[in-house]
């Protein structure tokens, strides 16, 4: 079975996450389905499906978010040997050398990406070019506008 490599971070928004799920949505779903049983035909009874199909939903969700914690490899950046080089976990900063714009990344597992909190897939085009460079390397990543340049200005295990 593989294992998808994941922050300290996100395998704890995953648990908070699934806590909420367990204790409180589910426990109200519930409720939601018994009040609207009191009200007579289910076949009519808009609550009642609605709220069947949020359970739907839900559990769905616990199952899936119990099976990508059951896969996770959480990785502690922090405990790592801090060499310099550019990890899963790393935070990077980076300066765009065409536009000598200077922007900030953090290198994550598939399902803690998000660019817009800077936070990159370890499986992204960027990430792929940066991973194993240093301080001073200049990365290269290919994009569909052509190829763009990177100058490492910084590495840390955040």
């Amino acid at each position: 079975m593989n294992h998808t490599p994941m922050t300290v971070r996100g395998a704890e928004k995953l648990r908070e996450e699934l806590e909420y799920l367990k204790t409180v949505l589910r426990p109200q779903i519930i409720e939601a389905i018994a009040e609207a049983r009191e009200h007579g035909d289910l076949k009519e009874n808009a609550e009642y499906h609605a709220a069947r199909e949020q359970q739907g939903f839900c559990e769905g969700r616990i199952q899936e978010i119990e099976g990508k914690l059951a896969n996770a490899q959480v990785i502690d950046v922090t405990k790592m040997a801090s060499n310099g080089r550019i990890i899963f976990g790393s935070t990077v900063t980076l300066l765009k050398t065409e536009t000598e714009e200077e922007v900030v990344y953090r290198i994550v597992g598939d399902d803690e990406a998000d660019i817009k909190q800077n936070l990159i897939s370890i499986n992204s085009p960027i990430a792929r070019a940066l991973i194993g460079k240093e301080v001073d390397d200049v990365a290269v990543v290919k994009t569909p506008g052509g190829e763009v340049e990177y100058e490492i200005l910084d590495v840390q295990y955040l």
